[in-house]
């Protein structure tokens, strides 16, 4: 019997994008969700006019952790075996869902990467952007031994049979922090495939205080810190060599 896919979409303000991304998107999956996170830009209304795509909205904005959150339980509740993320902003190609989906018959997650191989037409990531990517992402596999290149992708594929055990805490741009400290608890297996570097927007806002290089890696930092207690099983344990018991440096 075929697996059941689904292919989640979180939005937030994206009316200049949505349309285009959800007509390219179900070309290559037939069931696709949105999760529009409060706009306030036309987008609701953009969506309520279309009736080839299942919404699920969040009356105020509560962030793109939050989003992630509701498309996991939505991919839960209603039985199906995959789940695709992608964004809306134009970054991700979604001719390259199902590449994703087959990657899976050897993985729980695949998780897209940036980095991992150059493609024609690659935009130059902001050097901040970059740094701070670069440094959350070798903490990463030096302290849990993944051996990834992009922490940060949002084009990812999970098996849903472990989205139900995961517990977030982060309801921004840090949940997928918390994601890998768990995936690497839970032995989850986990591969890269590689994916254009797209920004179309560089100026691009996270919002708030991480706007600000430095702000934006000390909370991840701390987000780190604090997964890895989370996951130790006997946190806090202070054995040396635990990944829990060490700071990102």
């Amino acid at each position: 019997m075929a697996e059941r896919v689904l292919t989640a979409l979180p939005v937030f303000n994206e009316v200049a994008h949505v349309g285009g991304v959800l007509d390219l998107a179900l070309r290559y999956c037939r069931d696709v969700l949105v999760v529009d996170d409060g706009s306030t830009d036309g987008t609701a209304d953009l969506l309520a006019r279309r009736g080839d795509v299942r919404v699920l909205a969040h009356r105020r904005n509560r962030g793109y952790g939050a989003a992630l959150r509701t498309a996991f339980r939505h991919a839960v509740d209603a039985g199906y075996d995959v789940l695709v993320t992608i964004d809306c902003d134009g970054q991700h190609e979604p001719q390259r869902i199902p590449r994703f989906v087959e990657a899976l018959a050897d993985a729980d997650v695949v998780s897209g990467s940036r980095y991992r191989k150059r493609f024609p037409g690659d935009s130059q990531p902001p050097k901040d952007r970059r740094r701070v990517n670069q440094h959350i992402t070798r903490w990463i596999n030096r302290r849990l031994g993944l051996g990834i290149t992009d922490a940060f992708c949002g084009f990812k594929a999970y098996r849903t049979w472990f989205l139900d055990a995961l517990r977030w805490t982060e309801t921004g741009y840090a949940m997928p922090l918390e994601f890998w400290a768990q995936a690497a608890r839970m032995g989850l297996r986990i591969v890269e495939e590689p994916v254009p570097l797209v920004y179309l927007d560089p100026r691009r806002s996270f919002g708030g205080a991480l706007d600000d290089a430095a702000t934006r890696q000390a909370v991840y930092e701390d987000v780190l810190r604090r997964s890895l207690v989370a996951t130790c099983p006997v946190a806090p344990c202070g054995l040396a060599g635990c990944p829990c018991a060490e700071g990102v440096a």
